[in-house]
């Protein structure tokens, strides 16, 4: 069993075993137990009624969130002629075709996210082998295939993150850094249970919001009341 330091040991006092906190107290928590010199990011993890392994249950999406998430990101497209010209007035941090799929399977990878016009996509299969287990693959269900290069970037770098449940039933996904304060990572989490919550599927039977667990990335999980959920986003 991994050991951890003093300051996770003390932050840990802080929380009552087993209990599980009204989402307000929950995220004042994770402010005060965050304890590190850097910036720490505020993460949630949603347990889920699902079951993955069957296509209608599989739940992914994307949602802007209205603070954003502190983070700069890298943003590489795939296009060409007009919507190159496009992505690159746009803001994109490296655009192109061909040269960068061979980059690419080369082994470079630094960049965050990838935006591709769907005339492209016939190439970037190619490196789906690549980009698909590093959850870079762009995807018309994330908005990231699309001819509107301009909306797709100004999101990304506004805020929008992409999010999918994994083989436990379990999302993860940023809602900021501790530095946003209490009220901004609540207008943060919100949204994104809400846009959780409209995908839901309609084969998934019984409890949906199985679990919510809050944490900065240094810092102990904290238990979130789903009842205070279900009150906050209705």
């Amino acid at each position: 069993m991994a050991k951890h330091g003093k300051k996770y040991v003390e932050a840990k006092k802080k929380i009552e075993p087993g209990k599980a906190y009204p989402v307000e107290e929950a995220l004042k928590l994770a402010l005060e137990t965050a304890t590190a010199k850097f910036d720490e990011t505020v993460e949630v993890a949603v347990n889920l009624g699902v079951d993955p392994r069957h296509a209608d249950q599989m739940v992914r999406g994307a949602v802007v969130l209205p603070h954003g998430t502190g983070k700069k990101v890298r943003i590489l497209v795939f296009a060409q002629g007009e919507k190159e010209k496009e992505a690159q007035a746009a803001g994109a941090d490296y655009v192109g075709g061909e040269e960068l799929i061979k980059k690419i399977e080369a082994g470079w990878l630094d960049f965050d996210k990838v935006v591709a016009t769907p005339d492209m996509m016939s190439k970037v299969a190619k490196i789906g082998r690549i980009l698909g287990p590093r959850g870079l693959m762009p995807s018309t269900k994330t908005g990231t295939v699309t001819f509107d290069v301009t909306k797709a970037i100004e999101e990304l770098k506004g805020g929008k993150i992409e999010f999918k449940v994994d083989k436990g039933g379990v999302v993860h996904a940023p809602i900021g850094k501790v530095s946003f304060g209490y009220e901004k990572l609540l207008d943060n989490f919100k949204t994104l249970l809400e846009t959780i919550i409209r995908l839901k599927p309609a084969s998934a039977k019984g409890t949906y919001i199985k679990g919510i667990t809050v944490s900065t990335t240094m810092g102990p999980g904290i238990k979130v009341d789903t009842t205070s959920v279900r009150d906050l986003v209705s």
